[in-house]
């Protein structure tokens, strides 16, 4: 009898380490809920064939005029941030309007980071996102792919 095995290959973040290549996105005129959505599934490395969900398999994303994202509708003065310092009275609310003028980055990495997983391997996956407000980067070493 002749049995062939048709396993999918499981692959180790170890295996990934000299395969991660690096990506930028120009955040300019970009849907931020639509962006953020793109990162995190390149983050997580599910646009690759090798996706394994159990360990971190993503890529590199760089995203460049970050100042420039917009919202649909009327969510720059009626989407809101909650910040809480954990003590009675404690809660921040910041809109969205307010948030891109004081620091344009957060917006982006708040949305991103909503669509991790909330584990040790979501905080991990979130350390490979760095976004910037200008349209220059420190990372051209690396040789990123623009998206």
């Amino acid at each position: 009898m002749n049995t062939l095995s048709y396993r999918t290959k499981s692959v180790s973040s170890l295996e990934m380490q000299g395969q991660r290549k690096w990506y930028v996105i120009n955040a300019e005129n970009q849907v931020v809920g639509r962006l953020s959505a793109r990162i995190a599934s390149i983050l997580m490395g599910k646009n690759k064939p090798s996706f394994t969900p159990h360990d971190d398999t993503g890529d590199y994303v760089i995203v460049i005029n970050a100042e420039k994202v917009r919202f649909t509708g009327k969510k720059w003065a009626q989407k809101e941030y909650k910040d809480n310092s954990l003590h009675p009275g404690g809660l921040k609310l910041t809109n969205a309007a307010e948030m891109l003028e004081k620091d344009a980055r957060r917006v982006i990495e708040r949305g991103v980071k909503g669509m991790l997983p909330k584990t040790k391997l979501g905080r991990q996956m979130y350390k490979k996102l760095f976004v910037y407000e200008g349209p220059e980067h420190p990372h051209a070493a690396q040789k990123p792919e623009a998206i």
